[in-house]
Parts: structure tokens; C-alpha cells; sequence
């Protein structure tokens, strides 16, 4: 008996260990994308695309406590597939509404957890899942992007600076420019934000994720100088101390060890891979507002998303007045007629109408009534945006957002978060649902790139986490703002808006450009000024430069004023990272079309077959003739055309151009 009990035994593990992988696959809607998990000893991801592999298997396992791990060994209980097609209501967005289609695959394995796969015409995207009760921790989730050869990668890291610890690399306002390396020369100590675009060669990757709830952030980084990205995150903040910029940052002293303190059954963020065959196709990407959590706020006709006469980037810059300009009732008065006479619906109240240093937005300075500009702007249609700082906000939020919300205001400009730990996300859900509690509109700053809050709360109608125009009152040519210009549509644009504040009066070329932070000027030429308020996703958009420039310029300033913000459809045109981008999106009947290059001119042809058919006036802003010289230099030119019309349209180096078509009456 004994005997026979042995031989079963071994039999058992004879057939155990021959046991062959489990095998799961799906593929795309239109059958060119190929999603493939195996599982054996752990869980492994592959995409491939037309035949070809795009992510080589990649490891995704999560460690709860000091000795679970999700992935590792596991036992797969039922594997589902299914489908998805629907249309998605889009009320703040790029276009009116979503298609969203895909194929599903739902694991679930012992230990409840599970992992959900989508495969998307352009994209593959999981998730982990989990029926779990009570507490537990995350000590730490592995999410591994494998790629066949030595890639280029277009990243922004947190510092560029290698010998900066882990901890130090949190703390970062995820604004810096982009590097592109090839994965084996990044070095191991170098944490890069999302998203990260993965240049293949005939393809693009472009890697983020969304529905961050509860969760840290993910920065990828590669260990080991391989041709692998890797996963790593913050862990959950211990002791947090106030300080920082004028004492409005939460500054970590300690922290624990895990990513994340939780309770009970939840979902995990999406990990996507949005892959392009055409550059272009990653500048009308869907992905990320497809795996947001539906809009839990319900009726959003109170969002006004709008335009916004901005004061900080000008220095309160009013010149010839018969008043000393700052932060001060006369100057924000100046700014309310300009915002009203132009149908620019905001003006914002940036740093410097509260206490400094107190922290504190209930302390007023005594220079601004603000219960008066709130009225002086209700009577011209202008309404009131409070800039504040992320210490000062979170410290009685209920309270302030209740006080300014019955006193007018209409929204929150929030700042110098600085960091995306598991207590930081958190700060973000709250804000907006806070807000959305008493109809105020959230922008951030100081913020990290969108996460698919602004689908469940469509309040949240900006985010900056981009080096925007801010960086060119302080930076020389070292950095080239023109080219970055021409990646972020492709790469920072693809997890959601981005408050860039465009629009600058002063502009300049390679030789003419100069660092000012009192008279702040663009690189580039005026012209990219207008394409930028097309191309650039915003739905709080703002007119960034003095009120008294634009009055010097009616052209420009009635063009700028009358973009819509919001969409009712996008189509993307043509476009390669890093050298031009061109986009055209609509509002109601009329058609914007906008394009930008980097430092090289080049010529574009616009083919209008995006067009119903149909007969349209066509009102173009181009570069001038002696835009090369003169930045400034734009002229204005109309024409008559239908949807069969291809317009050849020259952009100047650092130049773009901007189209605005509407039926023929």
C-alpha cells in the first residue's frame, strides 16, 4: 500500500512538473492587435500588432503584506472573455462623446485577486482586481514593459541629476523636458514620470495610466540597463511637515514601509501601452478617458470651461494707467473690463491676494476687496478663480470651498503638490469632490500628469504637470521650448489637458528671444501662439500675457478669444514627434484647424477631407514674410473651399498657423 501511495506521489509530481503554461489570448476589434497572458510560475503580458512584437512577455505580480504575492505561483480559477462597445458621454472633453471598443480577458485566480486585459484597435491595457476583506498592505506591484531591442525612449525624469536619492526624486513638480536615450544608457538611479513614449522604429508606444484611486503614482525606471522598464512608486508618507515654497508644501520627513494602506474589495490602476503605427494617431487618443471611472457628479451643466485672463505670467503687467498696477482692486478691475469686453469668461486671482506665508486663504490682504470684484465681475459676466496652495487648501478644504463658493467664486487654481504618493492621490479625489459639492471648478498646478479624474469628476477641468510657457521667463535657449512644443502632443497630451498658458505678445526666434521675468516673452513665432489654442488639450485655457498687450493687438486677441475650449469633435491630421504636429477639431459648425514645427520651416498640405461636404470660408492666420526675423510678424488670408480642397500652408521655423473654417452663409 505503501508503495502504491508512493508511486502516485510521484506520478503527481512527475505531471506537475511537466505541466505545460496556461495560454490566454484576445485580440483587437479589428483583429491586428494580439494580446497574449501566460501563465506558469508567474503572470506575463505580450502585445503584438500586425504580427509583430510590440511588448515582449512582461512580468505583472503584486506583494501584499511580507509574504503574499499576487501572480507569483498563482492557480487560475476561471478565465472569462467578452466585449465592449459603447458610447461614452463626454461633457468637458476633446469631442461631444467616445466610441469605446475592445476585447476583455478576466482572470481570476486563488487568493482573490484577479487581472483584467483589454485589446484595443490602438492599444492593450490590465488591471488587478480583488474581492479581499479588511486591511492590508501593498508592499510593492511589479509592472514590466519588455521590449525585443535597445530602444530610444522619450522620457522626462524627476531630476537629472543620478545621484539624487529615490526619496529626493519624489518630490518634483513633473514639468521637465523630455530626454531620449536609448534603454541601456539611462542608468539604474533615474526615475522617469508617465507618460513615456517608446520610439520602435516603424511604431510608437506611448505608456501611461489611469483610474489612479487610492494608489500611488507609477514611475518606471530600468535597473539594470537591459531593454526593459520597470516599475517603482512612493511609498505611503509617515511624518509630513509644513514648508516648502512660502509654506505651502507638505514636505515627507518619514515614511512607511509600502506603497499603499487599504481596505476591501477595489480595483487597481489601468497600465496602458497605446501604440501607433502613424506618430499622428497618438494625438487624438482616447485611451485614458475609455478606462476612467464613469462621472459619479451627475448633472454637469454648471461647468462653464471657458478662457481665462491670467495675471502671474505678466508680472501684473498694465502699463499707462493712472494707478500703480499689482495685486490690488484697480489692477484686478482693469483685468475684469479686458476679460469682459473680449468674452473671456474668467480672471484668475493667482499668488499674492492672500497673506503670504500664513497658509492660510481666509487672511485677505488688505489691498483686495474681494467680495467686490467678485460682484464688479458678476455684473460684466466675468466670473472669479482663486489661486491657492496645496497646504493652505488642504488644511480646512470644506470650510473655504463653502465660504468662496456662497461668496461667487467659481473656482480653485490648486499648486505645489509636488508629489503623487498614495496620501497625495488622495488630496486630488477629495479636492474634486469637494469642489463638485459646492460647483466649483478645480485647475491643478504643481501637479502630476491626468489619471482619468477629469471623466469622474468633470470639474476638474485643467492640469498643468507640462513645461509650459511659465519656464520661458526664466530659462535662456538651453531650453528649446520650440521643440518641446512639437513632442507634448504626442506624449504628455496622451493622459489628458494640460494648462500650458499660451498666448504670448512677445515672441521670438533663435537670435531675438531673451529670458525675462518681468517682460516675459515666447520662442517662436505668434502664429504657433494661435495653433497652440487648437492643438493643445484645455479646457481652462489661459491668455497668459498683459491685458494691455493684447489690447495693442485686435487681431491676435479676437482670434485667441473667440477658440472654443471644449469639442465636439478632434481629428487628428498629420504629425511626427519632435518635428510638427497638425490638428483640426470642431464646435458646433465651425471647424478650427492648427499647426506648429519645430526650429526647421517646412511646408504642410491641410486636406480638408475631414469636411462634410458642403461649400466653407476659410480664414487663415500664417506666418509672415518676415516672421524668420520678426516673430511677431503674422498676416491674415481667406479663401474660399470645399472638403475636395488641399491647402499647402508654409510654416516659419519655430511657426505654426491656424485655420478657422465655417459654412459658406
Amino acid at each position: 500500500m505503501k508503495k502504491l501511495l508512493f508511486t502516485l506521489v510521484a506520478l503527481c509530481a512527475m505531471f506537475v512538473a511537466e505541466a505545460k503554461p496556461t495560454v490566454k489570448s484576445i485580440t483587437s476589434p479589428d483583429g491586428k492587435l494580439k494580446l497574449t497572458v501566460t501563465i506558469d510560475k508567474d503572470v506575463r503580458w505580450s502585445v503584438e500588432l500586425d504580427g509583430e512584437t510590440i511588448i515582449s512577455p512582461s512580468k505583472v505580480a503584486m506583494q501584499i503584506g511580507e509574504t503574499e504575492v499576487w501572480g507569483e505561483n498563482p492557480r487560475l480559477r476561471k478565465a472569462t472573455t467578452g466585449k465592449i462597445d459603447e458610447v461614452i458621454a463626454a461633457p468637458v472633453y476633446k469631442k461631444s462623446e467616445v466610441t469605446d471598443q475592445c476585447s476583455t480577458l478576466t482572470l481570476s485566480f486563488v487568493g482573490n485577486y484577479g487581472i483584467e486585459f483589454r485589446a484595443y484597435n490602438e492599444a492593450a491595457a490590465y488591471r488587478f482586481t480583488t474581492t479581499r476583506k479588511g486591511d492590508y498592505t501593498v508592499k510593492n506591484e511589479v509592472a514590466e514593459f519588455s521590449f525585443e531591442k535597445d530602444n530610444n525612449v522619450y522620457c522626462s525624469y524627476v531630476r537629472s541629476n543620478q545621484k539624487k536619492s529615490f526619496e529626493q526624486q519624489y518630490f518634483n513638480s513633473f514639468e521637465g523636458p523630455y530626454f531620449i536615450e536609448p534603454m541601456t544608457k539611462m542608468g539604474n538611479n533615474r526615475l522617469m514620470y508617465l507618460p513615456v513614449l517608446v520610439d520602435l522604429g516603424d511604431k510608437k508606444v506611448c505608456i501611461t495610466e489611469t483610474d489612479l484611486v487610492n494608489y500611488p503614482g507609477l514611475y518606471l525606471y530600468n535597473s539594470d540597463n537591459n531593454t526593459s522598464l520597470e516599475s517603482h512608486f512612493a511609498t505611503v508618507p509617515d511624518k509630513v511637515e509644513q514648508g516648502g515654497h512660502n509654506m505651502l508644501q507638505g514636505l515627507v520627513q518619514t515614511r512607511k514601509p509600502y506603497i499603499a494602506e487599504l481596505n476591501g474589495a477595489r480595483t487597481f490602476p489601468w497600465r496602458i501601452c497605446n501604440i501607433a503605427r502613424n506618430d499622428f494617431e497618438l494625438l487624438n487618443n482616447d485611451m485614458v478617458f475609455r478606462l476612467s471611472h464613469p462621472n459619479v457628479i451627475g448633472d454637469t451643466s454648471w461647468i462653464k470651461p471657458g478662457k481665462v485672463a491670467w495675471d502671474w505670467w505678466n508680472n501684473w503687467g498694465l502699463y499707462g494707467q493712472d494707478f500703480k498696477p499689482g495685486v490690488n482692486n484697480r489692477t484686478y478691475e482693469y483685468y475684469i473690463d479686458f476679460a469682459a469686453a473680449n468674452g473671456i469668461e474668467y480672471v484668475i486671482l493667482d499668488e499674492g491676494w492672500s497673506v503670504n506665508l500664513a497658509a492660510d486663504m481666509m487672511q485677505v490682504v488688505p489691498e483686495i476687496d474681494l467680495k467686490h470684484l467678485i460682484d464688479y465681475g458678476k455684473e460684466r459676466g466675468v466670473g472669479i478663480v482663486l489661486w491657492g496652495g496645496y497646504w493652505a487648501v488642504n488644511r480646512d478644504m470644506e470650510n473655504l470651498f463653502k465660504h468662496y463658493a456662497e461668496m461667487g467664486v467659481k473656482g480653485f487654481k490648486i499648486d505645489f503638490m509636488d508629489r503623487d504618493d498614495q496620501d497625495m492621490v488622495n488630496f486630488y479625489e477629495r479636492a474634486a469632490a469637494t469642489a463638485a459639492k459646492y460647483q466649483l471648478m478645480v485647475d491643478f498646478h504643481g501637479a502630476y500628469k491626468p489619471c482619468g479624474l477629469s471623466r469622474k469628476y468633470p470639474n476638474v477641468v485643467n492640469y498643468e504637470g507640462v513645461n509650459g510657457l511659465e519656464q520661458m521667463k526664466w530659462s535662456g535657449l538651453e531650453l528649446d521650448q520650440v521643440t518641446y512644443d512639437v513632442q507634448i502632443p504626442f506624449i504628455r497630451m496622451v493622459a489628458g489637458p494640460m494648462d500650458y498658458t499660451q498666448g504670448a505678445m512677445l515672441n521670438g526666434t533663435k537670435t531675438t528671444y531673451r529670458e525675462s521675468y518681468h517682460e516675459p516673452m515666447s520662442q517662436g513665432t505668434r502664429c504657433r501662439q494661435f495653433a497652440m489654442y487648437v492643438i493643445f488639450e484645455s479646457p481652462f485655457n489661459m491668455l497668459c500675457d498683459s491685458p494691455c498687450n493684447y489690447e495693442k493687438e485686435p487681431v491676435s486677441t479676437e482670434f485667441i478669444a473667440a477658440i472654443p475650449t471644449v469639442w465636439d469633435e478632434t481629428v487628428a491630421l498629420d504629425g511626427k514627434v519632435g518635428e510638427y504636429a497638425v490638428m483640426a477639431r470642431r464646435k458646433d459648425d465651425a471647424w478650427y484647424v492648427g499647426g506648429m514645427t519645430n526650429w526647421d520651416g517646412r511646408y504642410v498640405t491641410v486636406d480638408l477631407s475631414f469636411l462634410p461636404e458642403g461649400a466653407y470660408d476659410v480664414e487663415k492666420y500664417v506666418d509672415g514674410y518676415e516672421s524668420h526675423v520678426l516673430a511677431r510678424d503674422f498676416r491674415v488670408e481667406k479663401q474660399s473651399a470645399d472638403n475636395t480642397a488641399k491647402i499647402k500652408v508654409w510654416m516659419a521655423a519655430g511657426g505654426g498657423f491656424a485655420f478657422k473654417i465655417t459654412p459658406k452663409k
